[in-house]
């Protein structure tokens, strides 16, 4: 065993067994289920910080670099798009709790449309869930061997167990307290990377990254504008940003979810940077693997470590999400038990893919068409609107989804050129074929 896969072996097994062992363990289910302690509920600083961690995906963080790469700065930004999805998410859920005091995205779905619209709803995010779990398995896996090895396969396994086995600990609760650990941990390793990156070229971080890439269509403006049209939707199907939505204060929300979309989106472009630094080296491939060899081990293994910290991160919130969904949302059993049997399903199931040779950005932008039939709903939540709206809505989403799974969407209503041209016109025609299809029902009582 070289070095390097020794080191990094000694990461994720020492990283595990220290989040394990300071992991609360959860005595009753509104401690596994909710996060509450004898201290009460998680402040501003708390929850921003689990939000945040929680959404710097491995893959996103991956995606970010590589975008970097390819468009130079405008493909960061293009990727923090996406995190308008939190200012988006917390105005919305804010007014529902006060205006409305409902206490959670499914008891305004129930009152509002009624158990099927649950149960189709329910069925998108469980999705989302299982997709979280090979993207972001599937880059711990990259760093220890190529795709289809046994390297690859061993550490994707490993990880997903010793992840598994310090949030069954305690739920929500661990999710939560251990991702402010990683929280801090992946903002020191951050700035390390930058430092120890641009600190010989001090003037390049300065002007060259600012001025790289060019602002157009077809070197990132179709990936931005498309990320934050699903924005308006993309958030309310993800459980991992939602339930943290009503654990908290209305007000402690509100702040905590608008600062997380600042700062999330700060953390994605800075990450970008490791991108466009090697797109200036001149560098091809994977853009944080080939940047930490071109430093050297320490630098590769503290890239790793990033890696590590956000794909535990997310795995943990996903699994913590999964079992609420089970247990309380679709009330199979308010019980710790159950709690912790959701999780062990959704980490077999969810691993599966990874023997599949799925592709990684696929989780995010198909799964985000996916649901943009979601817009109209959360956007005009206060309206009155008949269940068939629900249902009309969200089924075309899925259909433009499917288009753009199957690549058969009409080049004749693509109006820009480039990568992501498609992806972002079949969300602007998704969303206001959506909308018109939830207002028909409307107007037509009228």
């Amino acid at each position: 065993m070289s070095d390097l896969v020794f080191w990094q072996w000694g990461l994720i097994l020492v990283s595990s067994l220290v989040l394990f062992l300071l992991s609360p363990y959860a005595k009753d289910t509104n401690q596994f289920f909710n996060a509450v302690q004898k201290r009460g509920t998680p402040n501003t600083f708390v929850l921003m910080g689990s939000l945040i961690i929680s959404w710097i995906f491995a893959k996103s963080i991956t995606n970010a670099a590589n975008l970097g790469l390819e468009f130079g700065i405008v493909g960061g930004i293009a990727y923090a798009g996406y995190y308008v999805s939190f200012a988006v998410a917390g105005f919305i859920i804010y007014q529902m709790r006060v205006k409305a005091k409902y206490t959670s995205i499914h008891h305004f779905l129930t009152s509002k449309f009624g158990k099927r619209a649950v149960s189709l709803f329910s069925m998108l995010i469980a999705i989302r869930l299982f997709n979280e779990v090979w993207s972001n398995t599937m880059v711990i896996g990259s760093y220890f061997g190529e795709a289809g090895s046994s390297p690859y396969y061993w550490s994707i396994l490993i990880f997903t167990l010793l992840t598994l086995a310090y949030v069954i600990k305690g739920g929500m609760s661990s999710s939560i307290f251990t991702d402010v650990v990683q929280m801090a941990l992946f903002t020191l390793l951050l700035v390390i990377i930058l430092l120890t990156i641009y600190g010989p070229k001090t003037d390049f971080m300065v002007k060259d990254t600012v001025s790289s890439g060019i602002w157009s269509f077809e070197t990132g403006l179709n990936l931005l504008f498309a990320a934050i049209i699903q924005s308006f939707s993309y958030p309310f199907h993800d459980p991992v940003l939602t339930d943290r939505g009503f654990i908290s204060s209305p007000k402690v929300t509100l702040k905590s979810f608008l600062g997380a979309s600042f700062l999330g989106a700060l953390c994605i472009v800075l990450f970008s940077f490791i991108g466009i630094y090697a797109q200036s080296e001149g560098l091809a491939g994977q853009a944080a693997v080939e940047v930490g060899k071109a430093f050297g081990i320490i630098v590769l293994l503290i890239i790793n470590f990033i890696m590590i910290t956000s794909a535990a991160s997310t795995l943990d919130s996903t699994f913590s999400s999964f079992s609420k969904l089970i247990a309380i949302d679709l009330k199979f059993g308010n019980s710790l038990s159950i709690g912790r049997w959701s999780m062990v399903l959704i980490a077999i199931l969810g691993t599966i893919p990874v023997f599949l040779d799925a592709e990684i950005l696929s989780a995010t932008t198909i799964s985000g068409t996916m649901v943009i039939g979601l817009t109209p709903i959360f956007i005009f939540w206060k309206g009155k609107a008949p269940k068939i709206s629900f249902h009309l809505s969200v089924m075309c989403g899925l259909f433009f989804g499917l288009l753009l799974v199957f690549k058969s969407f009409p080049e004749q209503l693509i109006f820009t050129e480039g990568k992501y041209a498609d992806l972002l016109w079949i969300n602007v025609w998704g969303i206001l074929c959506c909308t018109l299809l939830y207002f028909i029902p409307i107007w037509s009582k009228k």
